[in-house]
């Protein structure tokens, strides 16, 4: 048994893959690792927490903001880091349970539904690049934006001795495509590279001003920051061809990562779900250190113990706990099994954080969520003895 860590030097031996104490748990604190509003009520109720309102993080995904009380009893390793509402603006509520957000997009949420859908791309009609020069960007350098991340990044650093994550979240690909509508902009990359690569280039300049900005508030005060959650896979392939990608998007996630490793000294959280496989080594090259949701359910990424031999040596692993069938359809034994599994294939010589698959849904009974939670701290202990 390892002499107990603190949270912190948990987390960053891990992720400068060396074996900590045990293996590091997270719950809502990066990108795309949450829990939605109904699995997180499911979960107070179950544990038998004092009732409250709970607040959104997001609205779209409909996912919840854990408690810090939630987060001391189930041992999470991690606190958020949030920027704030930019000042003179808040989301348009347009009735029929629709809202406009500070670009224009409209989305809604349809009757029975769980999640809001895209509606209304404000870009829908502009495809030249005079068009984007034209389009009424939101301002980067809005003090709303900024206001007490100084003090809230020292007081998380200084006063806790939990691993810090930036919220800043550059992505560019997935929001051009909601910014001009999805078959719109997937016709771009096809027959307007010209534009589609302008549109998404623009799209980040505005997004790494926010983080320079940012960055220099919260100084030393963080230990990693989310990169971007540009989903590029699907269930059975990536969403644009291997060549694609490396044509039109890597060259600008890598002026993305470039920016961050110039920036700061925190790690580099790259999300992205889908069958990935064949882009990870492109992932590893423009210097993303850490890979989160590990989406286990698609093609070619449930051989966990291939990716940590074929990676291992070069990247972190956070996520992998299947949210597609073993959380929701499973038994608390199932979840365990899985636990115990993808430790044993992602943790031997650190380098792995345990948590689900993306966001927990409504569906997932509490038990195996605590099962999750319980068997993590049971198998997870190093050195590792599966």
């Amino acid at each position: 048994m390892k002499k107990t860590m603190t949270s912190r030097e948990r987390v960053l031996t891990t992720l400068s893959l060396q074996e900590p104490d045990r293996v590091p748990i997270d719950l809502g604190q990066a990108g795309g690792d949450g829990i939605t509003i109904g699995a997180y009520r499911n979960l107070l109720n179950y544990l038998g927490l004092e009732d409250r309102e709970i607040r959104v993080e997001d609205r779209s995904s409909q996912t919840a903001l854990v408690d810090e009380d939630v987060l001391q009893l189930l041992k999470v390793d991690f606190r958020r880091l949030d920027l704030g509402r930019p000042d003179g603006w808040k989301e348009t509520d347009l009735g029929d349970d629709s809202y406009r957000d500070e670009f224009g997009l409209v989305k809604r949420k349809p009757e029975g539904g769980l999640y809001y859908d895209l509606v209304s791309s404000p870009m829908a009609d502009i495809d030249t690049l005079e068009g984007i020069d034209a389009f009424p960007w939101p301002d980067p350098a809005n003090p709303g934006r900024f206001r007490g991340l100084r003090e809230r990044a020292r007081k998380l650093h200084e006063e806790t001795d939990y691993a810090v994550v930036l919220q800043i979240n550059s992505s560019f690909f997935l929001r051009c495509c909601e910014l001009r509508g999805w078959e719109n902009f997937y016709m771009d990359l096809a027959i307007n590279e010209e534009f589609a690569v302008a549109l998404m280039n623009r799209y980040l300049d505005y997004k790494l001003k926010i983080a320079e900005i940012a960055l220099g508030e919260v100084g030393e005060h963080i230990d990693i920051v989310l990169v971007s959650t540009d989903d590029l896979g699907m269930t059975d392939r990536t969403i644009i061809s291997p060549d694609m990608y490396r044509d039109l998007v890597k060259p600008i996630q890598k002026r993305m990562f470039d920016f961050f490793r110039e920036h700061t000294h925190a790690k580099r959280f790259y999300h992205t779900d889908g069958a990935v496989y064949p882009l990870i080594e492109d992932f590893i090259e423009i210097g993303a250190e850490v890979l989160n949701p590990i989406q286990v359910s698609t093609a070619g990424m449930g051989d966990t113990a291939k990716m940590k031999r074929d990676f291992g040596d070069r990247l972190a692993f956070w996520g992998a706990i299947d949210t597609h069938r073993v959380l929701p359809y499973g038994t608390p034994e199932d979840v365990r099994e899985e636990v115990r599994r993808r430790i044993g294939d992602l943790g031997p010589g650190g380098g792995y954080v345990l948590c689900s698959v993306h966001n927990i849904q409504p569906d997932v009974p509490p038990e195996n969520m605590m099962a999750m939670f319980e068997s993590a701290y049971e198998y997870g202990a190093y050195p590792l003895k599966l």
